[in-house]
């Protein structure tokens, strides 16, 4: 890759999107696609905020931040590595978390739902809250953050994924209120029993990975494997939350695409479909004694 007449920080921003669409790279389908990616690869690398004001983009770059833009678009291109792993940060729910290839870039549609405290449907505000299949820890912290009087706990059965959360745990300051802790699921939390369960576990059908873009493939396979039929988790957690929920709970599952699969599943639960803007990722909630009605059926 030539960086031959490429001075400012424009010129680069302009350069990279016409690379990227040249080398069919996958972007989050939410965002400015082309504009995003470049403009967030190449302030990023050079530690400035992407807010950076536009007067700034016209400054010549020096010697050696030629060098480091040029490395980590070449790394974008040619290994498919996505930003937030080159850069090691990603956003969710407009706050920053530390992510590297041991857990997945968060990117639940749960960023446009903690902030409104589930309404109408969490009626007790949460002393105890469970992030199971916490990964990097995003949904529990951010849950932290709007429930300030919250313990949370933070669970997954990888330990590395779990260093990352203590990361991102140290990062908001948050030692006091958030703890993590290793476990299958719900195997090793005994009859603990909490106010708010949110969850994003595996849902991917076994064949849809070989499917995914490249891009997909660096982040941690066991972390979106749902089983034959993408349910293996989901309903795991369907079937054992009211042994953990107190009586006014409230769990929050992602489900992808899974929506009408589980309508037709459980035809005599009126589940609860929270609404978003991202479509391929239904979210749905459960109170307590509708996740107990749900292991009769």
């Amino acid at each position: 890759m030539s960086n031959s007449g490429l001075a400012t920080l424009r010129d680069y921003i302009r350069w990279a999107m016409s690379q990227f669409k040249q080398a069919q790279l996958f972007f989050q389908p939410d965002g400015d696609g082309l504009f995003e990616e470049a403009r967030t690869l190449i302030l990023g690398s050079l530690h400035l905020p992407y807010e950076l004001h536009d007067k700034y983009l016209d400054c010549n770059l020096h010697a050696d931040e030629h060098a480091i833009v040029q490395n980590i678009l070449t790394r974008r291109i040619e290994q498919r590595i996505p930003a937030a792993y080159l850069l090691g940060e990603a956003w969710f729910a407009g706050l920053p978390f530390k992510v590297d290839e041991r857990v997945m870039i968060p990117r639940s549609p749960l960023a446009q739902l903690i902030p409104q405290h589930f309404a109408p449907w969490l009626i007790k505000t949460p002393l105890r809250i469970l992030d199971l299949c916490t990964g990097s820890g995003c949904l529990g912290i951010t849950c932290a953050l709007e429930f300030t009087d919250a313990e949370v706990m933070l669970v997954d059965v990888s330990e590395d994924a779990l260093q990352v959360a203590k990361d991102n745990i140290a990062l908001h300051q948050l030692e006091q209120r958030v703890f993590t802790h290793r476990s299958d699921m719900f195997t090793d939390l005994r009859a603990q029993r909490f106010d708010l369960i949110v969850c994003n576990p595996p849902y991917l059908q076994a064949d849809a990975w070989a499917q995914l873009p490249p891009e997909f493939k660096h982040e941690p396979q066991a972390s979106s494997q749902g089983g034959h039929d993408g349910l293996e988790f989901i309903r795991q957690v369907l079937q054992q939350s009211s042994k953990h929920l107190t009586d006014k709970g409230l769990l929050v599952i992602e489900v992808g695409e899974h929506q009408q699969r589980l309508i037709a599943l459980y035809p005599e639960i009126d589940i609860i479909w929270l609404e978003h803007s991202q479509a391929d990722a239904a979210v749905l909630a459960l109170t307590a004694q509708q996740c107990e009605a749900l292991n009769t059926v």
